[in-house]
């Protein structure tokens, strides 16, 4: 090969060198965020074991996280369940087996799609809300006020909001998971010519509860992912207002890659316990 190959000109070996330092950089970085929020972890674990126990932040919380979040996933469960059953119920016809439609969308709500589409809707928004606030408080020095009065900010402002995250997910997954089977049964009905008592019947003969709670762990999760990583940003939120909003958006990606994996890893491990 002459000395003048493309392969083995100096831009060809910058670049080489250069993409491989990125990805190296990359992967030291998912690794060091990783760690941090494994400390963070524990930190939680070792607050919201101590004394006293505070339940006034934990049910504001609640309303927070939780209520004002029941209308974004009690749409998207309804009109997925809805779209899920006009496409099964065209794609079984060309088979003959469009009456199984109810089968196909009870046991695919309560086992991926209700936990995570809701954790995609809920986590983006909940995840970036925390960041925003913890954020804020970090910029204008307001943790550090809460560090200056003796009181700890992981046990103020972290254990209410993960806590929340973590009970209130499982709830909103199983609210989905009706409210997505209803969908689908409106249009199996309407559309497709079933009775509401044969569409329910599959229902009621083809999911179990280990099924149910294949779904509802893997919600507990998600809502632990979100929770502690908008936590995890906020607290490492710099550069004034406009650090605010690229940490915002970095939690809104981060945590849907986190949920998105996180679930293959899930339902890995939990799916040998659904039978």
């Amino acid at each position: 090969m002459s000395p003048s190959s493309p392969s083995t000109t100096p831009a060809n070996s910058l670049l080489i060198v250069d993409m491989i330092a990125a990805l190296g950089a990359g992967f030291m970085s998912f690794f060091i965020t990783f760690g941090a929020i494994a400390k963070l972890t524990a930190r939680m674990l070792r607050a919201m074991l101590s004394r006293p126990f505070e339940f006034r932040p934990l049910i504001q919380q609640f309303y927070s996280l939780g209520v004002q979040s029941f209308s974004i996933a009690f749409l998207t469960a309804l009109f997925t369940g809805a779209v899920m059953a006009l496409q099964f119920g065209w794609g079984l016809e060309r088979f003959g087996a469009g009456n199984y439609v109810g089968k196909v969308i009870s046991v695919g709500f309560v086992m991926e799609l209700g936990p995570v589409l809701t954790a995609l809707l809920v986590g983006g928004r909940v995840g970036a809300g925390i960041t925003a606030e913890i954020g804020s408080m970090n910029v204008t020095e307001q943790i550090d006020a809460i560090r200056a009065l003796g009181a700890d900010p992981i046990k103020k402002l972290v254990v209410p909001r993960v806590m929340a995250c973590i009970i209130v997910m499982p709830l909103l997954a199983a609210m989905a998971d009706v409210v997505g089977i209803f969908g689908g049964m409106v249009v199996a009905v309407a559309d497709q010519g079933l009775t509401t008592a044969y569409y329910l019947d599959q229902v009621v003969t083809t999911v179990n509860i280990p099924q149910v709670m294949h779904g509802l762990i893997k919600a507990g999760f998600f809502g632990y992912f979100f929770g502690i990583i908008g936590c995890y940003m906020g607290l490492n939120t710099s550069g004034g207002t406009k650090g605010v909003g690229r940490f915002t958006t970095r939690t809104v990606v981060v945590t849907s890659i986190t949920i998105l994996i996180g679930d293959f890893i899930l339902g890995k491990v939990l799916l040998p316990f659904t039978h």
